[in-house]
């Protein structure tokens, strides 16, 4: 699976058939990744959207080597993880970062900044005392916090916000080349995620990161993505530029999450494609697609037949048999609209 911004550099990150399960009690395998691949170039931010419980934190994780893979592959910079020994998984774990949900909890309280700062460097033998107190100041410095005001005090003595930015100064320490951001910005105050939010993407382009975006909030992801990849029930059912995916979506799952957001205009017209029914239980998942027993274009070939990701064009991949066509909206408040006719 190739991504427009790769061209033909090798990705960063390859994510190949991935699957997850998890044993509940009484022995029942939730199988909550089921074949999802992707790849991530180098300075690229791939957003993971979809509604709770659909696996995208589950994918943040597999690829953070903190869940161990049923089955498929991760790659990063062409290195199979699942096939690495411990101690070269350690040395390639400065490589690749993960920024937590919840910024508080995430930092060790009974520790100062300058500790929670050094400690990644200690931990991965890279503490040197003469130059590593300069590294953690230019760390601090990135996110846009003074080093001298903070280096002395406790997670608890700082905002939500803050809290978050030590973290992002956290996973910098070691100078990765990708991000894993899970839900990064969903436990703070709407008047504080824009600047975080903004953090991120200056330092995205001043340190060319790459970034695996985990958010339900599609907002934040047209802010921060350059592609969208959409999840439901563990599978992704599409795949592409974000202007495409959230403009003029072409699987009617990607068009009904789009189209529950709220627009800041009353006399903008309803968007037109409305889903029927609940969730299926993971447990209990529908035959053929999964996403039919929801799916208002559903028909018999749905049922019997699971939809593989194909190339719909533009870089686009969908999982679907009667995607959506596209008709111009005139309404900015209305960024697109659907013949559901097939």
């Amino acid at each position: 699976m190739t991504s427009p911004a790769q061209g033909a550099e090798a990705p960063l990150l390859q994510v190949q058939q991935l699957a997850l399960h998890y044993t509940l009690a009484g022995g029942q395998r939730l199988r909550a990744v089921d074949g999802v691949s992707f790849d991530l170039a180098r300075g690229e931010t791939l957003a993971l959207v979809g509604e709770s419980g659909c696996g995208k934190s589950s994918v943040a994780r597999a690829v953070m080597q903190l869940l161990p893979l049923a089955e498929g592959h991760i790659r990063i910079e062409g290195q199979d993880l699942s096939r690495l020994r411990a101690a070269e998984l350690k040395r390639l774990r400065p490589r690749f970062q993960m920024i937590f949900q919840d910024p508080i909890s995430s930092l060790n309280p009974r520790r100062r900044v300058r500790e929670i700062l050094a400690m990644p460097l200690k931990v991965n033998g890279r503490y040197d005392a003469q130059r590593s107190p300069q590294r953690i100041h230019e760390a601090l410095e990135l996110v846009g916090l003074d080093p001298a005001a903070v280096l002395d005090r406790h997670p608890h003595e700082f905002s939500g916000g803050q809290c978050q930015r030590l973290s992002i100064a956290r996973a910098l320490i070691l100078e990765p080349a990708l991000l894993v951001c899970d839900e990064p910005v969903s436990a703070l105050d709407v008047s504080v995620r824009a600047q975080v939010l903004n953090v991120l993407n200056a330092l995205r382009r001043r340190l060319g990161l790459a970034m695996l975006f985990i958010s339900h909030d599609l907002g934040v992801v047209r802010n921060m993505a350059d592609r969208v990849a959409v999840m439901y029930l563990g599978r992704l059912c599409e795949i592409g530029p974000a202007d495409a995916v959230l403009l003029a979506p072409a699987h009617p799952y990607s068009a009904a999450l789009i189209s529950a957001v709220p627009v800041a205009d009353p006399d903008a017209p309803p968007r037109p494609l409305r889903l029927t029914g609940e969730m299926p239980s993971p447990l209990a998942l529908p035959s053929g697609c999964r996403f039919r027993t929801r799916c208002p274009r559903a028909e018999a070939r749905c049922e019997a037949e699971p939809p593989a990701l194909a190339d719909a064009g533009g870089g686009r991949l969908v999982a679907c048999h009667f995607p959506l066509r596209h008709v111009p909206s005139t309404s900015p408040s209305t960024p697109f609209s659907q013949e559901l006719a097939a």
